[in-house]
């Protein structure tokens, strides 16, 4: 049977997904568990309902869907997230979810009933925007952090994880760590210029890079901008300007793939004449090989002590997330390309310089993702877009390696 997704049904839910929360210039910002993320789940629920699909909500508000198969046993899972970042695109996690709904509606159209059962999943706070770390709710559902740990996070705005998930209705009754899958693919845009670089449609993901989230504070002394000569300035905010010139010099020493970024700095008292006398900024450190990024993490540690004692400040640490480096399993991996090869696709084997839900799913499953290209590479922004044929392409290679995971043997 040639199945095949009805890609416009699929292009009118994501244009409707992105309308909640929209930010009036092509993007939307649903953080999590904000009013915008709560309206964003009404709304796929509802779709999932609609199909008659078993919706669950776990004690993390992760909420998963499932369909019988024609025998019971654990399901072939995919999904991803719905929550953004405060400059988000429609495509970045909603194709994923949205692209395993219009799976199991084809499915269920062309009368197929696979032998195993099947499940969408979209997962809490994987953007880490609001509630640090980022992939929270799959984490959680592995098993990587204990659910009362998680309700007790603080997120930018001080709000209690806890809290914000009963104030939306989505503090779930099933326990987690969750139901563990057959297996687990995530179709995912790539949010990178690779593909597009390379004119090819589909990536096979080898795996995810390994993350390294940490805040530092510095502490100096607030002074007069006119009146204090340099030697005598203890300023935090030449302290954090240091750390970020640092990393980029760091990054470029140890190569490709090594990246590093400061993305948040604040300064306080913020003001044109005042010297700094507190810093607060975020380091993100990322590679695929693990003892490179440890040995990054060590020198980057070394650097802000230097730059600490130079300046006369202060310094405070704290690990916002940490994550080593994932490799997908080969056989899903293998899957992937050659369902696309099949389908006519040009496929590019690379790996995930950003983190996913799948990588947290890889701990309890054979797990991997389907990319597609990004135009520009540009994501976490309102222009980011991603073809129509390649939205089409993508989930066509989800549907085929969903429907062969989900026909093999269920052994007792």
């Amino acid at each position: 049977m040639d199945l095949r997704i009805d890609a416009a049904r699929l292009l009118s839910r994501l244009e409707e997904l992105g309308r909640v929360g929209a930010t009036g210039d092509g993007g939307c910002a649903r953080l999590a568990l904000t009013d915008e993320d709560r309206q964003g789940r009404d709304l796929v629920v509802t779709w999932m309902r609609d199909l008659g699909l078993d919706v669950q909500v776990d004690a993390i508000g992760n909420v998963v869907a499932l369909r019988d198969g024609r025998e019971p046993g654990p399901p072939v899972m995919c999904g991803s997230h719905i929550d953004t970042v405060a400059t988000g695109g429609i495509y970045d996690g909603n194709l994923g979810v949205l692209a395993g709904l219009e799976v199991l509606e084809t499915l269920a159209s062309a009368g197929v009933v696979p032998r195993r059962p099947m499940a969408v999943a979209f997962f809490t706070d994987e953007e880490g925007s609001r509630f640090a770390p980022d992939m929270l709710g799959s984490l959680v559902y592995a098993g990587g952090m204990p659910v009362e740990e998680a309700y007790d996070l603080v997120g930018i705005d001080g709000a209690r994880l806890g809290d914000e998930l009963a104030r939306i209705g989505y503090l779930g009754s099933l326990p987690c760590p969750g139901l563990v899958p057959h297996a687990y693919v995530e179709l995912h845009i790539e949010q990178g210029p690779v593909l597009e670089h390379h004119d090819e449609v589909i990536g096979a993901v080898t795996g995810v890079q390994g993350i390294s989230w940490q805040e530092v504070r510095f502490g100096g002394q607030f002074n007069h901008a006119g009146t204090t000569p340099l030697a005598l300035r203890h300023d935090a905010g030449f302290a954090a300007a240091s750390v970020a010139v640092a990393a980029r010099a760091l990054a470029r020493e140890l190569g490709p793939p090594q990246v590093a970024t400061v993305g948040k700095l604040d300064l306080r008292p913020g003001l044109v004449n005042v010297v700094s006398g507190r810093s607060t900024l975020t380091v993100d450190l990322r590679n695929t090989e693990g003892d490179v990024l440890a040995d990054a993490e060590r020198r980057m540690a070394e650097e802000i002590d230097r730059i600490a004692s130079e300046e006369g400040v202060t310094v405070e640490r704290r690990q916002l997330a940490r994550f080593d480096p994932v490799q997908f399993d080969d056989r899903i991996v293998g899957l992937v390309e050659e369902t696309a090869h099949g389908h006519g696709h040009a496929v590019r084997r690379l790996p995930s310089g950003a983190g996913h839900d799948a990588q947290m799913l890889a701990r309890l499953c054979p797990s991997g993702m389907v990319f597609v290209p990004s135009v520009g590479g540009i994501s976490h922004n309102p222009a980011e877009f991603t073809s129509p044929g390649h939205v089409e392409a993508g989930a066509n290679v989800l549907l085929h390696v969903l429907h062969r995971l989900a026909e093999e043997e269920i052994v007792s």
